[in-house]
């Protein structure tokens, strides 16, 4: 199997930068409620920003290099935190669980199937879990974070 980026991993890393795009347009145009959000949520940004900054990084540039290897479990580490500290951002739902977070608890679950299939060098299931992490848990999660209710949504369209 080449290791070369194909169509569907260009066009995922382009879609990251958009969303990454979007988030900081909604940040800045946010500032002045930057004091009102709580912590957990500045981490869940900060993480959710590393992996978009370095999903293109990994999809488009060469692989089983060391630099490769060594972005890839930063790429996993923001990944896994985002998912974990979601659990904790409750702004939504009157403080319970929503549906999203079965993403967070996917994606729990795929980091380590990530990291382990990439060790045993097994680059169908690695790819393919990576692709699924980049589509549920960065893109559709991403895209629910727009809507017109909810925190960015409210600070880019409102």
């Amino acid at each position: 199997m080449s290791t070369a980026p194909d169509k569907l991993e260009k066009l995922l890393g382009a879609l990251a930068l958009v969303l990454l795009g979007f988030i900081a347009a909604a940040v800045l145009r946010g500032m002045g409620d930057w004091g009102l959000v709580p912590a957990v949520v500045w981490l869940h940004l900060s993480t959710v920003v590393v992996a978009l900054v370095l999903t293109p990084v990994l999809l488009w540039r060469r692989r089983g290099t060391r630099g490769h290897r060594q972005l890839g479990y930063v790429w996993a580490g923001a990944m896994l935190i985002t998912a974990v500290d979601s659990l904790f951002v409750r702004l939504q739902n009157h403080g319970q669980l929503s549906p999203i977070h079965a993403l967070s608890a996917m994606t729990i679950v795929l980091v380590p199937v990530l990291v382990i299939a990439a060790r045993r060098h097994d680059v169908y299931r690695h790819r393919r879990t990576v692709r699924g992490l980049i589509i549920g848990a960065l893109l559709i999660a991403g895209f629910f974070t727009f809507p017109f209710h909810r925190l960015l949504g409210r600070w880019l369209f409102g």
